[in-house]
């Protein structure tokens, strides 16, 4: 029988495979972003990730277990849909807004996994790694905060700069109204 524990190990390695997949990704994002401002935010969230990766090890070892992976399909496809925009928005006023939307995807995704980690290692009883999930959920929180201030900050207002175009969704709902 499948135990919580067994559940929170599981979710433990998806989590430390999607570390290590966005740790691959950012240096990828920060040179695509065209943002002096975004790219120094994905800089910064790779030091962050790599300590995550740490901290993550920690947490294995906090229930005497050897760090391992299982493949975070969800960080895989939500960093391939990232790889999609950056090559559909190249060039574009609008790729900074799209860079934004995809690293929002995944921080969302970080975010809702590292909340379950924390009630779980609370609810087994385990302080040490609850305090430190907590820490990366934190963390993970400032991010997305950071990226959002970032995206009314100026890069959605530089995609609307490069001009509003009409497409047969805006014409057909503007139709509706």
């Amino acid at each position: 029988m499948k135990t919580l524990q067994d559940l929170f190990l599981s979710e433990l390695a998806d989590m430390y495979d999607a570390e290590k997949r966005i740790a691959e990704a950012l240096p990828k994002l920060a040179k695509t972003a065209t943002s002096p401002e975004l790219r120094t935010a994905f800089e910064a969230h790779l030091s962050q990730t790599e300590a995550h990766i740490e901290k993550v090890e920690r947490v294995f070892e906090c229930f005497d277990e050897d760090p391992f992976e299982e493949t975070c399909e969800a960080t895989e496809g939500l960093l391939q849909e990232a790889d999609e925009l950056a090559a559909e928005y190249k060039g574009s006023p609008a790729l900074d807004a799209a860079l934004i939307c995809a690293a929002q995807k995944v921080e969302h995704y970080e975010i809702a996994t590292y909340g379950c980690l924390v009630t779980w290692a609370t609810l087994l009883e385990n302080a040490e790694a609850s305090a430190i999930l907590e820490g990366i959920l934190e963390e993970e929180k400032a991010a997305d905060e950071l990226l959002s201030g970032l995206a009314t900050g100026g890069s959605n207002d530089e995609a609307l700069e490069g001009g509003k175009q009409t497409t047969p969704y805006t014409r057909s709902a503007a139709a509706k109204r």
